[in-house]
């Protein structure tokens, strides 16, 4: 199935003419194996930036669970995130200038850095090549580095993250990603021919599919992955056969803290880390730069659709709720009979 030149011609068929997989997408197998990935331990930290975002020349701002926080590097190159506002007056340090590894905030002149000082105290944060993680110790036992899945050597791989944020919660993300049947489904411009060989179980917490990616009209490229969580907010899958063997998508589910509007908002950064042991590869790494804007963009494509049905998800939830929650309130006097005479 695998050797050879990787690409396949695949026959048109009308989408309707695809088998059906309603009987085989169990919502008892989906929020099971969702729930087992949220009992997982994540010691707290939350991936919320590509490693390219924060740099040493300006800082980023940004949130997690519901904290203001900025990120810069310093001189040596390493993260440096801690709360996001000035704990001189509260101007928003994201506004400030990196001046020598230092941030200084554009309001005083007040300078923070690593080492904290002035009322300012860093957070722990960690970059593993790929994205950049800050700790948020709370009720969970911290570790001291995210849980991270297998990957690829970074040198030998075309690396590609895309950011995109969704009204939903985490687990509304996480669901979605162990839906593997509607793939070829809701994404016919992307998969076709997929088929879900195992499901999760406690004793083996995985999906194994086999899938072709579309390439173009009428060719695909297909594979076999496997879909793990080897924490609450991530999933990872992982090409064990085929072309690309062991490279891996990363979904991390950030949450944000709520909007103007009140609802959540949940930050999806999807990691795709992909390598090749074809001698041909090495082109694609020299290409790289060019590379990136298009994985990107399949990225952006997929996750626009996959987060309609993320935030649906979590609306119909919120919406039967809301309505349990006014079923058991009283009745409004104005809704009572009114008294006689």
């Amino acid at each position: 199935m695998w050797r050879g030149w990787p690409v396949r011609r695949v026959p048109g068929e009308p989408w309707s003419a695809q088998e059906p997989t309603f009987r085989n997408a169990s919502p008892a197998v989906i929020e099971a194996a969702a729930k087992r990935a949220e009992a997982r331990a994540s010691g707290n930290w939350f991936a919320f930036a590509p490693s390219t975002a924060v740099r040493c020349d300006r800082p980023l701002g940004t949130q997690v669970a519901g904290r203001e926080l900025v990120a810069w590097r310093d001189r040596a190159g390493r993260p440096v995130a801690g709360p996001g506002q000035c704990p001189h007056l509260g101007a928003p340090l994201a506004e400030g200038r990196v001046v020598c590894g230092t941030l200084v905030c554009r309001w005083h002149g007040m300078p923070v850095g690593a080492s904290g000082g002035s009322g300012w105290e860093p957070l722990p944060c960690h970059d593993d090549g790929v994205l950049v993680w800050v700790r948020l110790d709370g009720p969970e036992e911290p570790l001291p580095e995210p849980v991270l899945p297998t990957r690829p050597a970074l040198a030998g791989s075309v690396v590609a993250v895309t950011r995109l944020v969704g009204v939903c919660e985490p687990g509304d993300i996480i669901a979605n990603r162990l839906d593997p049947w509607h793939g070829s489904w809701f994404h016919p411009y992307s998969f076709t021919r997929l088929t879900v060989l195992t499901v999760p179980e406690p004793d083996d917490d995985r999906y194994v599919v086999d899938v072709t990616f579309r390439v173009g009209a009428g060719f695909g490229v297909p594979v076999r992955a496997e879909f793990t969580c080897p924490e609450p907010r991530t999933v990872v899958m992982t090409i064990t056969g085929g072309e690309g063997a062991g490279s891996v998508v990363e979904t991390h589910a950030t949450p944000l803290g709520p909007g103007p509007d009140g609802k959540p908002r949940t930050a999806v950064l999807e990691a795709t880390i992909a390598t090749s042991d074809r001698r041909g590869f090495s082109l694609a790494r020299k290409a790289a730069p060019a590379l990136r804007p298009l994985m990107r963009r399949a990225a952006e494509r997929l996750w626009r659709d996959d987060l309609a049905y993320a935030e649906r998800r979590y609306a119909i939830r919120s919406y039967c709720a809301g309505r349990y929650q006014s079923d058991r309130q009283p009745r409004p006097s104005a809704w009572r009979r009114p008294a006689s005479g």
